[in-house]
């Protein structure tokens, strides 16, 4: 199903589903499109909510990632979740983990696939090139094992958000905001229920980056998906989905 967009105040996000609240937060470049398994999914017996982050229309002055979780502090707020469990992918793990970092009576559970907060090699190792549809193209592609899921819909996407010279400027400043960000004194602190979902192929926040969170997050667990870059819901969303439910419903 395509995701009914919602506006209040000055927010847009989907909530679908009754339930404990499951709220997902996106990447840099997320759409709606990465989450539309797990909302299939889990709006069954959940409450998914998706705050739209305004990564591309912020004050430039806030373009970081202080900036991107008071927005989600305020989304809180406006919505009144509480009990929530937490699903994050990429720049939206790290957000994830500085929003429970703050508010840990806020969060039940959380979840991390491709986070960043360690270490992360953003967009290939290189920022935004505008006005080459062939390089967003392989840098799309990049983030996938098979590249064949970069479809040219999302390539498209990506493409006309990098054509918008102040879009660039705010897509650069919050990833340079979030390798600046380093976590691993912090990690600690983190007391909830934490699942890590890896891509075993992932080449953006690599295996060992997993692993490491891992090893700092006391109450976490990780787990491999093969053939698998840095977005699984995308790229395997069934098995995903499976590894995901197992850890909301059982785990205490």
């Amino acid at each position: 199903m395509s995701l009914l967009v919602k506006e209040e105040n000055d927010f847009k996000y989907v909530d679908e589903g009754k339930g404990p609240v499951l709220m997902l937060l996106h990447g840099l470049f997320g759409a709606l499109s990465n989450w539309e398994g797990v909302v299939n999914h889990y709006s069954k017996h959940f409450r998914v909510v998706i705050p739209m982050l305004p990564i591309y229309e912020m004050p430039i002055k806030e373009a970081g990632l202080q900036g991107l979780t008071d927005f989600t502090e305020r989304f809180v707020a406006l919505k009144k979740l509480d009990n929530m469990m937490i699903m994050g992918n990429s720049l939206g793990g790290h957000i994830a983990i500085l929003y429970t970092l703050a508010n840990p009576e806020k969060v039940s559970k959380l979840v991390l696939t491709g986070s960043s907060g360690l270490f992360e090699n953003t967009m290939g190792g290189s920022y935004p090139r505008r006005g080459s549809y062939d390089y967003i193209r392989e840098r799309v592609a990049y983030t996938f094992y098979d590249p064949t899921v970069a479809s040219k819909e999302l390539v498209d996407e990506v493409f006309e958000t990098t054509r918008s010279i102040p879009k660039c400027m705010r897509i650069v400043a919050i990833a340079k905001s979030a390798q600046r960000n380093n976590l691993a004194l912090e990690l600690k602190n983190i007391k909830v229920p934490t699942l890590l979902v890896w891509g075993l192929n992932d080449t953006i926040t690599p295996p060992m980056v997993g692993h490491e969170f891992n090893r700092l997050i006391p109450n976490s667990e990780l787990k491999f998906i093969d053939k698998c870059c840095h977005a699984p819901m995308m790229e395997h969303p069934q098995k995903f989905n499976e590894l995901v439910e197992d850890f909301l419903v059982h785990k205490n």
